[in-house]
């Protein structure tokens, strides 16, 4: 998704150059980017107006769930009103004037470090966990040393002033991180739309077969879910909550059956957001 005609600022966890940075800038090119010390700070920074929206990762391709997204947002008051994905692309940076053969540890994020593995072999680099990948830029950039680099973005490169000494060194490459935009309303979606996803949190009741039973709705219906995630609530294992994102607009015949089903065997069913799938999303083959 690409909205040009945003204008404000959108919130994201990190400092500048992290890819969620990158992700509101190709998202949202004529708004400002706020960073902030934490997730709940996005958040709040959406809550109290001091973001128009905000820009929180939910999952990666890789590295799985984005586990204090999925426990924050229901309670946030926020909604989702789009999605977006951001390829990540990790590059190696050095200091003005370095080269490869003077690196001699990598600084990075723990799950970044984790997804190079091949290049950390190759150049027999140590790896040193930072906070995050942006940081470990900034944090190369103040030392200025030739033997430390950072694996971080091309964004982060530009900001931070340091250079590229090699692009795209990620093992994987369809490592893709897929993020939540919320706002403070929900956005108005005309159920004639096409390509539309619904995203909602349930909870079972605590009987057998619960959710097999609640779930049956969606497929005699016709319904592509695309994601379910369960997580513990208040630290009771019997208290779970599913996140859920479907296809479709509430409103449509389908989904509709569906959800009504859904509730007839839950505690609770609440419609976190109603959004446009993303260009990326439409590209793999959703919708059709």
């Amino acid at each position: 998704m690409t909205q040009s005609g945003n204008t404000g600022a959108i919130s994201f966890q990190g400092v500048p150059g992290a890819y969620s940075d990158l992700a509101c800038r190709n998202a949202y090119p004529a708004m400002k980017t706020l960073p902030c010390p934490s997730f709940e700070a996005a958040i709040d920074a959406v809550r109290e107006g001091a973001a128009t929206l905000g820009m929180l990762p939910c999952e990666n391709s890789l590295a799985g769930r984005v586990s204090d997204i999925h426990h924050l947002l229901p309670d946030s008051g926020l909604f989702i009103i789009g999605e977006q994905f951001q390829r990540v692309e990790h590059c190696l940076l050095g200091v003005k004037g370095a080269t490869i053969a003077d690196i001699k540890r990598a600084h990075s994020h723990t799950v970044a470090l984790g997804q190079i593995r091949r290049i950390l072999a190759e150049l027999r680099l140590t790896p040193v966990v930072e906070a995050d990948t942006a940081g470990a830029a900034q944090l190369v950039a103040e030392w200025g040393r030739k033997e430390d680099a950072a694996i971080a973005s091309s964004l982060a490169a530009e900001i931070y002033g340091l250079q590229i000494l090699r692009a795209n060194v990620e093992d994987a490459a369809h490592n893709t991180t897929r993020f939540y935009v919320v706002a403070p309303k929900p956005a108005a979606v005309d159920p004639a739309t096409p390509n539309l996803m619904t995203t909602f949190v349930f909870r079972v009741r605590n009987v057998p077969a619960a959710l097999y039973k609640a779930l049956g709705g969606f497929a005699t219906n016709g319904v592509n879910m695309t994601k379910l995630e369960s997580y513990m609530m208040n630290g009771e294992f019997t208290a779970t909550q599913f996140l859920c994102d479907v296809e479709g607009h509430p409103e449509h015949p389908g989904l509709r059956r569906a959800l009504e089903e859904l509730s007839f065997f839950s505690t609770e069913v609440r419609v976190l957001g109603v959004y446009p799938m993303a260009a990326f999303r439409l590209a793999q083959g959703a919708g059709n």
